[in-house]
């Protein structure tokens, strides 16, 4: 299996674990912390899709599609190119109030959809090109794409979480 194959697979997965986090839950319960100070399932699926659509925008030198679509005003939201949830108290937190679970599922559809053709078209030099050099040592393509991997997976996991705590109360 050569990278490209297993970064698609990965990144492919997403997909239908965040439908299966939001599908059939009301936009009340979308916005349901399960507790004081934690995140409800609605901003843990609307952080993981910006934050991916923010890193690989970036990487790609392209807009996000966060700034030149309409996700921004269908979660209730101005269109921050910034703003990827990193920092959010509860008043921001509260602030993410998707329309319904499709908006969150269609928004994610639309970066996955973006990043897997961006994949598809690397060569493995690609991921040693430094994307950042703000860390030490400076982050390359190929770590940037992990960690984003890395925390859209932790993130719907607990999106699914929270999800059952929501079931069963």
């Amino acid at each position: 299996m050569d990278v490209n194959d297993l970064l698609t697979d990965a990144y492919g997965r997403l997909p239908d674990l965040v439908e299966s986090a939001v599908q059939g839950l009301t936009p009340e319960q979308l916005g349901q912390a399960p507790a004081a100070g934690a995140n409800p399932v609605g901003w843990l699926v609307w952080h993981l899709t910006r934050l991916q659509d923010h890193h690989v925008a970036d990487v790609m030198g392209e807009e996000q599609f966060w700034v030149t679509g309409e996700w921004a005003d269908r979660c209730g939201l101005r269109a921050d190119p910034n703003d990827t949830g990193f920092g959010h108290g509860p008043e921001q937190i509260a602030a993410v109030r998707p329309a319904d679970g499709r908006v969150l599922v269609d928004y994610h559809r639309a970066v996955v959809d973006r990043t897997l053709a961006y994949l598809r078209g690397l060569r493995p030099a690609d991921l040693d090109r430094v994307v950042d050099e703000n860390w030490d040592p400076p982050v390359t393509l190929g770590v940037r794409l992990l960690s984003v991997l890395d925390d859209d997976l932790q993130h719907v996991g607990q999106a699914a979480y929270v999800r059952g705590l929501i079931q069963r109360s």
